[in-house]
């Protein structure tokens, strides 16, 4: 099976962090995003990627080339960039004439779901998870016979509360090829963006017959809130649990549970619960939970909760909470007249 993966965002809502590195590889549990959805692919037997890449995607190409050599990775450039079925349009030779079904999923998603039982199914598959706010997702409405009846992007009247989190396994390969073409040569936009929930849609009223998958948990991780909330929840494993046990820093107190990245320097600290730290940082005399805290980076004399701090950052001083991107320097300390 090949898997799409569409990376071309901006990244917007994450800023600044997504000034200097795409959003996809913004580390949540030491780990950039897009590592752990490549891990889960590649953990159920998937070699075979295309990358649809945009802003900064020179950087995605060198983090894939660098830290997975062994996959087939190919890599499609969308510019401009004017939605998720234009990234899969630009992207459909690539996987037009497969035999097996692909399967796509969003690069800013983390999808907590058995993966194995989504590829073995039968059929077109659609993953979703009932949600609060379905105005503001692509949702799908479900008949009685279990079969999606229709598939409507950010629906101002919602008839259904069930989201589309991201995560797609397309039986027929051509059949979405010839559709998002039809999309693009119709000019259907949706909120001024060519939608894949659109090219769906257009299958659906072709006849095409497509089931949904419910997910346990999924973290859209394109917004501080939900990226620190992801960090949390993929912290609270037990891989991670048993190595909060093994960190031994001078009159520092470690609260399970935290990632840790090698060659860090820590003194004099409380560190967790829900925190993780890029390598060779320096922490001194600083309280730290439900944080993320890029590499190279030096936090002193600081109470901090709930932040994102970038690689290459500098903090010292007080009680803050933060969202600081990379090459920064803050210092609340007081001078003395």
């Amino acid at each position: 099976m090949k898997a799409i993966i569409p990376v071309a965002g901006i990244g917007s809502r994450l800023r600044p962090h997504t000034h200097t590195q795409p959003k996809s590889l913004v580390p949540v549990a030491g780990t950039p995003i897009l590592g752990h959805i490549i891990d889960r692919l590649v953990a159920v037997g998937i070699q075979d990627f295309v990358f649809v890449v945009g802003y900064l995607g020179e950087k995605v190409e060198r983090y894939v080339r660098r830290c997975y050599p062994q996959l087939r990775a190919e890599f499609v450039v969308q510019e401009p960039r004017e939605g998720i079925g234009h990234a899969l349009w630009l992207a459909r030779e690539s996987f037009r004439h497969e035999q097996e079904p692909i399967l796509i999923q969003l690069g800013d998603t983390i999808v907590d779901v058995d993966l194995q039982k989504i590829i073995e199914g039968p059929g077109t598959v659609l993953a979703v998870k009932e949600v609060k706010t379905p105005s503001s997702f692509g949702v799908v409405e479900i008949g009685v016979n279990g079969r999606v009846t229709k598939a409507v992007e950010k629906p101002r009247i919602p008839k259904s509360n069930f989201a589309l989190v991201g995560l797609y396994r397309i039986e027929n390969p051509a059949w979405l090829a010839s559709a998002l073409e039809r999309i693009i040569e119709d000019e259907r936009r949706t909120h001024n963006e060519f939608y894949l929930t659109d090219a769906l849609m257009l299958m659906i009223e072709q006849g095409a017959e497509m089931t949904t998958w419910s997910v346990e948990s999924w973290f859209d991780c394109g917004r501080k809130d939900t990226l620190l909330e992801a960090n949390a929840r993929l912290l609270n494993r037990p891989a991670f649990l048993q190595a909060s046990e093994e960190h031994n820093f001078p009159n520092t107190v470690i609260i399970p549970p935290v990632s840790i990245a090698r060659d860090c320097h820590i003194s004099n600290s409380i560190i967790g619960p829900n925190v993780a730290i890029g390598e060779r940082t320096i922490i001194q005399d600083t309280i730290l939970r439900n944080s993320i805290i890029g590499a190279y980076s030096e936090l002193r004399t600081a109470v901090m909760h709930n932040c994102i701090v970038g690689s290459d950052a500098s903090f010292r001083g007080l009680n803050h909470s933060l969202n600081i991107g990379d090459n920064t320097e803050i210092d609340y300390t007081a001078t003395a007249d």
